[in-house]
């Protein structure tokens, strides 16, 4: 079933109004046709099942079928502050992070970050990047849409993230699994969790020391793992956790 977003004003009573560039894409490139059925979520967080009405090439009328109860969204808000990679390594970490339920992705310009992005390339990344995001938000049915930020430098994401109930970095010298364990176990619902991953390079000494003031450090296991990997691992540990305690 394919899914579309729109704004809490467009829900009225009985009828979704479909407006912007999914009405073409909705009646050009899918050829979808009165009587198939879509979910709709709004930014408000509403979650919806309609049956298209009306196509015209202004806009598309869905009828609400159903409001279903069913939460795709985590039960704790996570923002990833992720030293920005080379390649396309950035483009997966946000697809797969979508995925696993990422509230937040903030790109961090870190010392050891061998990309380094001018006013002009950040804001035709972050818009490359925000629709991956879109496109990943649909495919994995989220109620929202995770908002990829302005490029931050990493005392920008320090002071941010220290406003959080809980910051998380994984490190590569840190010692055993025992407080990656506890960490997992001590998640709560409702509250806003920074997760810092270093870029290819790594964290430098005066980063990781002084994140530390604010963070929980813990260890992903005896492997090196890439910054792409630890992120999604990262992750996935806290999507497991989570959505663990929900079925207790």
């Amino acid at each position: 079933m394919h899914q579309f977003f729109v704004e809490d004003c467009q829900i009225g009573r009985e009828y979704v109004t479909i407006t912007g560039s999914d009405v073409r894409h909705i009646g050009k490139v899918l050829r979808m046709k009165p009587g198939e059925t879509i979910r709709i979520s709004s930014t408000g967080g509403q979650n919806l099942y309609c049956s298209i009405s009306e196509l015209t090439d202004e806009f598309v009328q869905a009828e609400i079928l159903d409001r279903p109860a069913a939460e795709t969204e985590l039960p704790a808000r996570i923002h990833l502050y992720m030293g920005i990679p080379k390649g396309d390594r950035m483009e997966s970490v946000i697809q797969k992070g979508v995925e696993l339920g990422v509230y937040e992705i903030i790109p961090v310009s870190m010392q050891y970050c061998v990309v380094r992005l001018d006013e002009k390339k950040a804001a035709s990344r972050i818009k490359r990047w925000q629709a991956i995001s879109e496109s990943a938000a649909k495919q994995s049915k989220r109620s929202l849409i995770p908002r990829v930020s302005s490029v931050h430098t990493f005392e920008e994401a320090k002071k941010e993230a220290a406003a959080y109930d809980l910051c998380i970095v994984p490190y590569e010298n840190a010692n055993g699994m025992k407080q990656l364990k506890e960490t997992l176990g001590a998640l709560k619902k409702g509250t806003d969790i920074a997760v810092f991953i270093g870029p290819e390079g790594g964290f430098s000494e005066k980063e990781i020391e002084s994140v530390r003031e604010i963070a929980v450090e813990v260890s992903l296991g005896k492997r090196i793992l890439r910054t792409d990997t630890a992120a999604i691992t990262t992750l996935a540990s806290m999507m497991l956790a989570l959505e663990m305690q929900e079925d207790e």
